[in-house]
């Protein structure tokens, strides 16, 4: 049995009689869920292009609980039998999507982190080199210089 084209999105499961003729097992609609984590990806995307750091922490936080439900659905899908090759195809394109996003943001962070410690030294000098080459102090330690 299945929902018409026209039902909710909100109606994230469908029934099915099991096959021992028992009480209907729930089957999730894994369309609206898979809507869901589309849109919040290209949601996320949209929000990085923007550099609106508000819009990608909620953006970032809706494509978690959409990620979650959408795997848990799938899950429990495919204890029903195979899930179809278009839905499979669509969640891995949006797996691949994450991986990219994932990627961008991990090479922002580093060229922030080099920009930051460019701008703001570490205390000991841990970076920086005398005229001898070495990262040690110039000066002689514990010695007077007469």
């Amino acid at each position: 049995m299945s929902t018409p084209s026209h039902a909710s999105p909100a109606s994230a499961v469908l029934s099915t009689a099991s096959l021992s003729g028992g009480a209907p097992a729930p089957v999730p609609n894994l369309e609206p869920m898979l809507a869901a984590v589309e849109k919040h990806l290209e949601g996320l995307g949209d929000a990085l292009r923007a550099r609106d750091a508000r819009a990608i922490d909620h953006e970032s936080t809706e494509l978690h609980r959409a990620l979650v439900r959408a795997l848990d659905g799938f899950t429990a899908a495919a204890k029903h039998g195979p899930v179809r090759g278009d839905l499979r195809d669509r969640l891995a394109q949006a797996s691949g999507k994450v991986v990219v996003h994932r990627e961008c943001l991990a090479r922002a962070t580093a060229a922030l982190d080099r920009a930051v410690d460019a701008l703001m030294p570490r205390d000991g000098g841990g970076g920086v080199y005398n005229a001898q080459g070495s990262t040690r102090s110039a000066l002689p330690q514990g010695g007077v210089i007469a």
